[in-house]
């Protein structure tokens, strides 16, 4: 899709989505594109400067209104002690499970759908690779704390 920046013979300027520009010119010669204020059928595309994307290495911006809430202040020693805590308890768990790597998504499946025997597994998986087997009725938790992978240990 391409949005276009429209306006009419009356100064009325709005947006128009099409499939492409020349959808766009097919649409407006066939009198198809009208103003949503007057009705004219004589519009005409205002300048627009290119919508180019982000690259690839960049960090996302927070959305407008999900901005990050930060401190720089010293955590509180409850704060410190339960994440103290959270960290032992992850630690704990990770000791009777095993690392699979990049193919935990597999490694879950085969074991929810019986291919493999159950067994606590941790490893990687993307958003969207999660957000499958939370679709599938598959249960996953992400990892509160790094862990570093077995391979990169002293």
């Amino acid at each position: 899709m391409i949005v276009f920046d429209l306006h009419c013979d009356n100064g009325h300027k709005f947006e128009g989505w099409f499939g492409s520009s020349v959808d766009y010119e097919t649409q407006r010669e066939r009198g198809l594109v009208d103003c949503p204020q007057c009705g004219s059928t004589t519009v005409g595309k205002a300048p627009m400067a290119p919508a180019v994307g982000a690259k690839g290495n960049t960090v996302e911006a927070l959305p407008a209104g999900k901005e990050a809430q930060l401190s720089n202040a010293p955590m509180p020693p409850e704060v410190e002690k339960a994440l103290r805590q959270l960290a032992k308890a992850q630690a704990k768990a990770l000791e009777s499970s095993t690392w699979v790597g990049d193919k935990f998504a597999d490694e879950a499946r085969s074991q929810h759908y019986g291919e493999k025997d159950e067994a606590p597994i941790h490893g990687k998986a993307t958003r969207k690779e999660a957000e499958d087997l939370a679709n599938e009725g598959i249960s996953v938790a992400p990892i509160l704390f790094p862990v570093a992978e077995p391979d990169e240990l002293n």
